[in-house]
């Protein structure tokens, strides 16, 4: 493992250990970022809600591998989330000291179900040679699909 990997998958368990609603988030957005291409999950197999799931999926993708901390808390994040990481600090805090390992993040959507004003996204990423799924928790904020959680 790269040094750079080494230091995200450690700062995503210290995260895990003290916040488990974030861990997967959070391990998605690092430990996978230090070796992908960086192309945008596709949003074009889904249609109705499941595309907006899957746009709000795509625009984490773009806003993480961006190091877009700001974007990530107000358009991606769901406010029960980003309240959380305001007891670590805030949100845009916490995120510009785990995102600067991120170069890119790559995602494959592989299912999504919706559930009136609830949605569950697994995704694929590909790390060090080895696929991972992560199912991602959805909440609508509005009019916006925004993450709620992440799981590992």
């Amino acid at each position: 493992m790269a040094p750079a990997g080494r230091l995200a998958y450690a700062t995503a368990r210290m995260i895990a250990s003290r916040r488990p609603f974030t861990a997967g988030l959070f391990a998605l957005a690092l430990a996978v970022g230090t070796t992908a291409c960086g192309e945008t999950a596709s949003t074009s197999k889904f249609t109705g809600e499941s595309h907006n799931v899957a746009q709000t999926v795509s625009d984490f993708q773009s806003d993480a591998t961006a190091g877009n901390g700001k974007k990530l808390c107000q358009n991606d994040l769901a406010g029960t989330l980003t309240a959380h990481l305001q007891g670590a600090g805030g949100c845009q805090a916490v995120l510009k000291n785990q995102l600067h390992e991120v170069d890119a993040l790559n995602m494959t959507i592989e299912s999504i179900t919706v559930s009136g004003g609830a949605a569950v996204a697994h995704v694929k990423s590909t790390w060090s040679g080895k696929n991972r799924i992560t199912t991602l928790t959805l909440a609508k904020e509005g009019s916006r699909w925004k993450i709620s959680g992440a799981q590992s």
